[in-house]
């Protein structure tokens, strides 16, 4: 199995805590939250991250860092941007300047530039602001210097934040786009520069859709459909919090057009504020999890590839999650594509594999009737990637028990006539540190051609749903005895078949 390891090259996995994952990327201790600057340069991977280097819980917001030759195994480094008594660092992006647009390096050494958020204190004279501020980098993300001229973008706002800038190319000209937030009025203002110092406003979009909490963390980028260069929608990441589908955080997208100005969306279901929720399931959700959020993308990938981590919390419950002195966990990386699913675009998520490589598969079952209860199967994991292919016929339902044991289970269940795929964690072990933890998440999946396909990662305190090649995802976290190991499928009704079975780890 791989894992992650730690700047001092202990591997959490074998630290005695029954919920650190195996395969995703946590701290080794104090606090985590937002994914932040995610960019690639000269075959390593950089994540960092909001962090409190001092304790568990949120506060004294930095950015952590942690880099990867190939998003799965990631060494966690020192703290790349510390907070001072004048500001604390939220949630922004980062760039690879090839041209030296900003002036910080040279011609031969370009830098690193990172955009972020400046929340300033009561010591500053800007007390109460959120304003956009730089930092840049001489040697590939090792070390930071705050740009003298901080902030670059400020609108006297207290709620303007999460900068996410990339280099736009198109009819327009060429130049950087900065997206960020307004968060309070649920607006995603767009801005451009030559040099990431001085910066000219676009254009606003929204409120629109999702609207039930602020918005946050955006992200704009443009992807192909089905592949095809001359078919291209710009794809536009809102998160808010609250007002998930689920309750509580999630991210939201929009697909539509930018033309270097503005983003005009076409796929706006409410042009105004949502009043009663009666159209949730209509919008683009990322996820129909309650835990995934903030969702971002790497910049300079290459070969124009669009992979984007979330983090594997949710704000309702995020501050006491039972995991001791540390504090969350990001998602595993997905690659984001747009196929055309019934005449119109959707997105594809798809996770980028830990078991990739690994060898045989621990358990492998092949086409069979199901009879109507529980079939326990011959395999005992906490960390584990279940791939099934069901075909439901006129059964009831069908579905997976995860990390079972006694009276614990984690249950996937696809109710066959409402075409809906449940995840139920109420009896998943640890519930009761919070009254919003214990949930069943829902989203319709339609069969194609009469078959249901999952591909299920569970890693210790987390379960990622990857439904349908990865039109559909749901993402919960999980918090099972040491006991929960035991893995089953199910049928309700007769009628039902198991196409096919692996279960890898």
């Amino acid at each position: 199995m791989k894992t992650l390891t730690t700047a001092a090259g202990t591997p959490p996995a074998a630290i005695s805590d029954p919920y650190r994952p195996a395969f995703h990327y946590t701290a080794e201790r104090n606090w985590l939250n937002d994914p932040n600057g995610l960019v690639y340069l000269n075959g390593t991977y950089h994540l960092f991250y909001q962090h409190n280097p001092f304790g568990p819980d949120w506060g004294n917001m930095s950015w952590g860092h942690a880099t990867s030759e190939d998003l799965l195994n990631w060494d966690e480094q020192p703290v790349a941007i510390p907070c001072d008594e004048h500001e604390a660092i939220f949630s922004g992006s980062a760039v690879f300047d090839e041209f030296n647009t900003s002036g910080f390096g040279t011609a031969a050494n370009p830098p690193l530039v990172a955009i972020y958020t400046s929340a300033y204190t009561g010591a500053s004279p800007l007390a109460g602001r959120q304003a956009q501020s730089l930092a840049y980098s001489l040697d590939e993300g090792l070390t930071w210097t705050k740009y003298h001229g901080n902030p670059v973008l400020d609108r006297a706002s207290a709620e303007f934040r999460d900068p996410k800038v990339f280099w736009y190319d198109g009819g327009a000209g060429s130049y950087w786009v900065m997206v960020a937030v307004e968060a309070v009025q649920r607006q995603v203002v767009l801005y451009k520069s030559d040099d990431l110092k001085a910066w000219k406003h676009l254009s606003t979009f929204g409120p629109a859709n999702a609207t039930g909490g602020v918005w946050e963390c955006p992200d704009l980028f443009e992807l192909p459909v089905d592949g095809d260069p001359q078919d291209t929608r710009w794809v536009l990441i809102v998160n808010l919090n609250p007002g998930g589908i689920a309750g509580g955080s999630a991210g939201q997208y929009f697909l539509g057009t930018f033309d270097g100005v503005a983003f005009r969306s076409e796929s706006t279901v409410t042009a105004g504020l949502q009043t009663d929720g009666s159209r949730m399931r209509e919008y683009g959700w990322l996820d129909w999890g309650r835990d995934y959020y903030a969702a971002v993308s790497f910049s300079n990938m290459p070969d124009g590839r669009r992979v984007m981590i979330g983090w594997m919390n949710n704000w309702d419950y995020a501050r006491e999650t039972p995991t001791g002195d540390w504090r969350s966990t990001m998602s595993l990386p997905r690659e984001v594509s747009l196929i055309r699913v019934d005449g119109k675009p959707a997105l594809r998520q798809q996770a980028i594999d830990p078991f990739s490589g690994l060898g045989p598969a621990q358990l492998q079952l092949g086409p069979q009737a199901l009879a109507t209860g529980v079939m326990p199967l011959p395999a005992a994991s906490e960390v584990a990637r279940i791939d099934v292919e069901f075909r439901p016929g006129t059964a009831d339902s069908v579905g997976l028990l995860l990390a079972t044991a006694d009276t614990e289970r984690t249950v996937i269940r696809y109710d066959v006539a409402e075409g809906i795929l449940r995840l139920d964690r109420r009896e998943s072990g640890n519930v009761k540190f919070h009254d919003a933890f214990p949930s069943i998440e829902t989203v319709a999946v339609p069969l194609q051609d009469g078959r249901l396909g999952l591909r299920v990662y569970l890693d210790r305190c987390s379960v990622e749903v990857f439904a349908q090649d990865g039109l559909a995802t749901v993402t919960d976290l999980v918090f099972p005895s040491r006991a929960g190991t035991a893995l089953a499928v199910f049928a309700q009704g007769e009628g039902a078949h198991l196409v096919a079975l692996d279960v890898v780890g």
